[in-house]
C-alpha cells in the first residue's frame, strides 16, 4: 500500500511542469501559430455572416486595438513577431478572446450590452493581448500533457484506472484550475499596465468588472471549481496594482501631450 500511495504522490508532481513541456512535444510558438491562423481562418467562415466591419461599436472596438497594439509589441517577448489580427462578431454575446500570435475576436454584444467607454473596452483589450503575449495557450497545453501522463503512470503503478481517474481529478483541481485562475490574473495585472501604457486610465478595469458582475447577478463564482477568480479577488488584485499602473497612464499622458 505504501509503495502505491508512493507512486501516486511521484505521478502527479509531475503536474509541477510549464511551457517547456508543450515546446518538447512540438507546440513551440511557431508551430501554435501555424494551429493558430488556421484556427482564426475557420472562425472567420463560419461566423462570416455576423463579421462587423462598419458599425459605430466596430470602429470603437478597432480605434482602441490599433492604440494598444503598438505597446503590445514593445511587451512581446516570445522572440516571434506577432501578425496581430481583429474580427468583430456583432452577436449579443459577452466574451472576447484571443488565439496565439495575437488573432483576437471580440463580440459587439460585450460593449453594448455593458455599455462600455473605450477606457473599459481597452481593460479588455489589453487582457486578451497579454493572455497572448504570455503564451498561456502554451503553458495549459504543457499542463494538460502531464496531467495525462501523471493519470496514466498512476493506473501503471497501481494497476488500477480508477486510481487513474483519481489521480486526474485531483490534478484538475489542484493544478489546473489554479493554474487557469494564475494565468487569469496575470492577464488581469499585465493588461491593467499595458492599457495605462497606451494612455487608458486602468481605474476604468475595476468598473468593467463591476459592471460584470452586476450583470451576472452578483459574485457566485466557486473558488475551487471556477477556472476564473472571482469577482473580488479580481478586485482586490486589480486595487493592488492600480497605483503603479497609473503612474504609467501619468507617464502616457504626458507624452501624448
Amino acid at each position: 500500500m505504501k509503495k502505491k500511495i508512493i507512486a501516486v504522490v511521484a505521478a502527479t508532481s509531475l503536474l509541477w511542469g510549464c511551457a517547456s513541456v508543450a515546446e518538447l512535444a512540438g507546440y513551440n510558438t511557431e508551430q501554435l501559430d501555424k494551429i493558430s491562423a488556421q484556427s482564426y481562418a475557420q472562425v472567420r467562415e463560419q461566423e462570416k455572416q455576423s463579421i462587423d466591419t462598419s458599425s459605430q461599436t466596430y470602429y470603437r472596438i478597432l480605434a482602441v486595438y490599433n492604440r494598444l497594439r503598438p505597446i503590445a509589441d514593445q511587451e512581446n517577448k516570445t522572440g516571434v513577431a506577432f501578425q496581430w489580427q481583429l474580427t468583430v462578431l456583432r452577436q449579443k454575446v459577452l466574451n472576447a478572446y484571443v488565439l496565439p500570435g495575437g488573432r483576437i475576436v471580440f463580440y459587439t454584444g460585450l460593449v453594448e450590452e455593458l455599455k462600455l467607454n473605450n477606457d473599459e473596452i481597452a481593460a479588455i483589450m489589453g487582457h486578451e493581448m497579454t493572455h497572448a503575449l504570455l503564451e498561456h495557450t502554451k503553458q495549459r497545453i504543457g499542463q494538460q500533457l502531464l496531467v495525462v501522463g501523471a493519470s496514466q503512470a498512476a493506473a501503471v503503478a497501481t494497476q488500477s484506472t480508477a486510481v487513474g481517474q483519481t489521480a486526474i481529478t485531483l490534478a484538475d483541481l489542484g493544478v489546473m484550475k489554479p493554474f487557469s485562475r494564475a494565468n487569469e490574473t496575470e492577464a488581469d495585472v499585465q493588461g491593467l499596465f499595458l492599457m495605462a501604457k497606451a494612455g487608458y486610465n486602468p481605474e476604468n478595469a475595476i468598473t468593467l468588472w463591476k459592471k460584470m458582475e452586476a450583470y451576472s447577478g452578483g459574485d457566485t463564482s466557486n473558488s475551487i471549481l471556477s477556472t476564473h477568480p472571482s469577482y473580488s479577488q479580481r478586485f482586490k488584485v486589480l486595487q493592488d496594482n492600480l497605483p503603479e499602473a497609473l503612474k504609467l497612464y501619468q507617464q502616457a499622458i504626458a507624452k501624448r501631450k
